[in-house]
């Protein structure tokens, strides 16, 4: 029996080599790719309308946690979260930016999503460490130096602040060095660093340069800090101090390595 010829083995050749032939999707595939692809469509059209057109997810309450001196009422008003919006389209980061600024003893807040229909703001006020009299109301001011509110009433348990800062010699080359913004830094920096049995008892926080910073306790009796530098060393010897002579009247923790006590 012949073989094939030269021009069937060529022709045969040609075949094998050429592109792959493409498959055809029958009836029953292409209505299932139709069918899931109306469904997708379907799906992402009912979700949109679902967070932007429905009553469902609209804003409809807002919660106000950690308030101390603030009331939730002067929080909720100063947020002005947009009620009866879709909830997906409130903007939180503008929220956050309402609430600091017009309410600057807000030091941290949290503005969250609640689904379906709520959204929750969660405060941290700022702490007062010191108060700055101000005619007769007081300026409190929080442990990163911020005066953040003027209050009618001294805070229980807050120290004074009075700034007298010298006008001559070296306390007058310290001032125009540092301007009264460090150094009511610097005095909350003493503050912050002060025993707990001190703090308690410290009436007021006397600024007159950088380097000259007294407490006011109660009792009559001073301490002569100094600066604020070396301020865990200077707690240390105060305390030792004061158990050493608690009679004493003044305390000088200024060169914490030589401190000094004296009965006035």
């Amino acid at each position: 029996m012949a073989g094939p010829t030269t021009a069937e083995r060529g022709a045969r050749q040609q075949e094998s080599s050429g592109p792959p032939r493409a498959r055809r999707f029958g009836p029953p595939r292409l209505r299932a790719i139709i069918i899931i692809a109306v469904a997708l469509v379907l799906l992402a059209g009912g979700s949109v309308w679902l967070l932007y057109g429905s009553n469902w997810t609209r804003v409809e309450d807002v919660s106000v946690t950690g308030t101390d001196v603030l009331t939730p009422a002067q929080v909720r008003e100063a947020a002005d979260v947009p009620v009866g919006d879709p909830l997906v389209s409130v903007d939180t980061g503008a929220v956050e930016a309402r609430l600091r600024r017009k309410l600057p003893r807000i030091d941290e807040v949290a503005v969250e999503r609640s689904w379906p229909h709520g959204i929750g703001l969660k405060v941290t006020e700022r702490t007062p460490v010191l108060l700055v009299r101000k005619g007769g109301k007081y300026v409190e001011v929080d442990d990163e130096g911020v005066r953040f509110a003027t209050v009618s009433k001294a805070p229980k348990g807050v120290p004074a602040l009075e700034l007298d800062p010298a006008r001559s010699g070296s306390a007058a080359a310290s001032l125009r060095r540092f301007d009264e913004d460090r150094l009511v830094r610097e005095a909350v920096r003493v503050a912050g660093r002060l025993p707990a049995a001190v703090a308690r008892d410290t009436r007021l926080v006397k600024v007159r340069s950088y380097d000259d910073i007294s407490l006011e306790l109660s009792g009559d009796r001073t301490v002569a800090w100094g600066s604020g530098e070396q301020g865990v060393h200077k707690a240390r010897a105060l305390t030792a101090l004061m158990k050493a002579t608690p009679k004493a009247a003044h305390f000088d923790v200024s060169v914490p390595t030589a401190p000094a006590s004296s009965a006035s």
